[in-house]
């Protein structure tokens, strides 16, 4: 399990897939969010613009991504 820390009230799946370096770019996280690759909470999430706070999980690639609040 990774953690991503955001500064900020919320991550975009999509941005989030970018910053953890999961894809190369935003046009592959769009394809690959909306062919159903990403799981938020478990659950096949097809949203690219799903807004992710602190305490969320994104499975994504056999990687898993916990997003927590930078101090």
């Amino acid at each position: 399990m990774k953690t991503i820390a955001i500064h900020t009230e919320f991550i975009k799946l999509q941005d989030l897939l970018k910053l953890a370096s999961a894809v190369g770019s935003g046009g592959e996280a769009k394809e690959r969010i909306q062919s159903g690759e990403a799981r938020v909470g478990g659950e096949v999430c097809t949203q690219r613009g799903k807004k992710l706070r602190p305490g969320d999980s994104v499975s994504f690639a056999g990687e898993t991504y916990t997003v927590i609040h930078a101090d």
